[in-house]
């Protein structure tokens, strides 16, 4: 049997079995076994010697160790309510303006996503808060939850994001270096965030049906009021990133060292708010090593596909078929991109990761493509990953904590515009690269 077919095979049944809705973790590692022993002639001690040897290194690598530290301090934020005080600030004072209730969601949701860098927290904590307020001030439910669930998935791209972090692992390059990709998703997850004010306020402002102010009669704080009060819940959440990102940035600490910070800083601001309880504590070190457990399953059963997949050829496959299409480099880099977006429909961001990037990231060099514009592009394109139905994780947090008049109708109409949005803001990405390498060669150098 051919490379090509067994290539074809590999890839086959993979989505096969994730369709079936068998576990990601160990459908990667047992497809792996099954096309491994096919190719190798059923050498049984040679493929354990070869998962062994994968999972012991994925252990090693001191970068990931940065994972549950982040996961840690995002659930003792979202435990702590941080983001409470902060909507309840941007309520009165952007409340006044044609979608500005919408608009303080997604500033909400751009620093929520700073500090925590996970998405369930930020679509879950925006759901409970902003979903009823925005109902009750009579705001569209489609672009309510599109507002909510878009908003919340900057958590997996604005650093601290564990995303990154396991991108960083994956590739062991200076040039895709955790601190490289953190300063890099700056600006994007920025210009994502400001298109979805633009949209909103647009929207709104020629059709505030859609999306009205807050009655004159419930607007009567003053200017200087309302200043206090953004100060009062801006500064502590600001701080604490400053703390994270500032030191690796300065160069001062690593990111796994930043996170500890974080760690430290988020048991801070919950001590300050009251919140820190033995309670809290406990349940945040649950979700912690709950969710840790659950990416290093996925990082080894994908870790062991992609070992498998390349050993055997499979990766030379699918590059010589993108390069040897006769066709500009951008449009090879689009199908790539139109590979992971489709991916993204069905199979988490972490096993996508863990699939294409040892793939892809050689066609991309070999095409001459910035090795860190090309990292950001896939990890803004997996963003995508969390509205695009049918497996669209934020739609079924938001769904999940929504009040009952948001139907899984309003929340499909909803997110379509936001995806739009995200793969205009993918296009405004290749159009100006700088945006993307502009704070990495400022803070590290080319």
């Amino acid at each position: 049997m051919s490379v090509e077919v067994i290539t074809i095979l590999m890839f086959a049944t993979l989505m096969g079995s994730i369709a079936f809705g068998h576990p990601l973790a160990i459908t990667l590692a047992a497809v792996a076994t099954f096309f491994g022993l096919l190719t190798n002639g059923f050498d049984v001690p040679a493929l354990i010697g070869l998962f062994a040897n994968n999972a012991w290194g994925v252990f090693l690598n001191y970068t990931l160790v940065a994972i549950p530290l982040f996961i840690f301090m995002a659930q003792i934020l979202d435990r702590s309510k941080v983001s409470e005080g902060l909507f309840e600030a941007l309520y009165i004072v952007l409340g006044g303006l044609r979608g500005g209730l919408g608009m303080a969601v997604i500033v909400v949701s751009t620093v929520f996503a700073a500090t925590t860098g996970i998405v369930g927290a930020s679509v879950v904590a925006m759901g409970l808060m902003a979903g009823p307020a925005l109902l009750k001030r009579g705001y569209d439910r489609s672009l309510s939850a599109g507002i909510i669930c878009s908003s919340g998935t900057l958590g997996i791209l604005i650093p601290p994001s564990i995303m990154l972090v396991v991108y960083g692992g994956l590739t062991g390059q200076k040039e895709t270096s955790v601190g490289n990709l953190f300063a890099a998703a700056i600006l994007p997850g920025l210009l994502l965030s400001g298109l979805y004010l633009l949209y909103v306020g647009i929207r709104c402002y020629f059709n505030p049906k859609i999306g009205p102010p807050i009655p004159a009669a419930d607007r009567t704080a003053t200017v200087w009021e309302k200043t206090v009060m953004t100060l009062k819940n801006f500064v502590p959440p600001f701080g604490l990133i400053l703390t994270v990102m500032g030191t690796i940035l300065a160069g001062i600490a690593t990111p796994t060292e930043a996170a500890a910070l974080g760690c430290v800083g988020a048991l801070a601001l919950a001590a300050a708010t009251r919140k820190l309880t033995w309670e809290v504590i406990t349940l945040a070190c649950v979700s912690t090593a709950q969710t840790t457990a659950m990416i290093m399953a996925l990082f080894i059963g994908g870790k062991f596909f992609s070992v498998v997949f390349l050993s055997m050829g499979g990766g030379d496959v699918v590059a010589d078929v993108l390069l040897g299409m006769d066709v500009n480099p951008y449009v090879v880099f689009t199908i790539m991109m139109a590979v992971v977006f489709f991916m993204g429909m069905f199979i988490d961001w972490a096993a996508i990761l863990l699939v294409v990037v040892p793939i892809f990231t050689p066609i991309a060099m070999d095409l001459d493509f910035n090795p860190l514009w090309f990292a950001m592009m896939v990890c803004i394109n997996l963003q995508t990953s969390f509205l695009t139905p049918p497996f669209g994780y934020s739609l079924f947090y938001f769904k999940g904590v929504a009040p009952a008049e948001y139907s899984m109708g309003d929340v499909y109409k909803g997110i379509l515009p936001f995806v739009a949005i995200q793969i205009l803001g993918l296009a405004m990405l290749v159009v100006f690269p700088q945006i993307i390498t502009y704070l990495p060669e400022l803070f590290f150098g080319r």
